[in-house]
């Protein structure tokens, strides 16, 4: 299938799509500083550069784009209609990134939680998931 916008369009599209300061991961970081929780971001020295780093409590948060992360079952997660032979790998190659990052920051001594952009749509619940992540004690 041929794309619906022409080369110099679809450039532009791609062109404002950002790793970091994302919408959602904007609406969690007010989520979680509105409960009163303080962090860092970007982890740059851990693997996969975390959204949200609390250092003290070695608990790390990843925002995650349903699109670009493949999130499993998820409406959101659709495939493109064209060029699926660039877009399948490349975003199967995130999918499994993701999982060597969280399982290398586990090997490291740090919990991990994934928000998914989809679960922003139920803030309280959201945020009943984060504040248990966070202040569950590591045994």
């Amino acid at each position: 299938m041929v794309d619906s916008v022409d080369r110099e369009t679809r450039s532009k599209i791609m062109g404002k799509v950002r790793n970091k300061d994302t919408g959602p991961e904007m609406t969690v970081r007010r989520l979680v500083h509105g409960a009163g929780y303080r962090y860092r971001l970007h982890g740059k020295k851990l693997p996969g550069k975390p959204d949200l780093v609390f250092k003290g409590r070695r608990k790390v948060i990843f925002v995650h784009g349903c699109f670009w992360h493949r999130h499993e079952g998820c409406p959101l997660a659709r495939l493109p209609k064209s060029r699926l032979d660039f877009w399948l790998p490349k975003l199967e190659a995130n999918r499994e990134r993701d999982k060597r990052n969280e399982e290398r920051l586990q090997e490291m001594g740090w919990a991990v939680l994934v928000i998914w952009e989809c679960e922003l749509k139920s803030p309280n619940s959201l945020l009943l998931k984060i504040s248990e992540f966070l202040d569950e004690v590591k045994g």
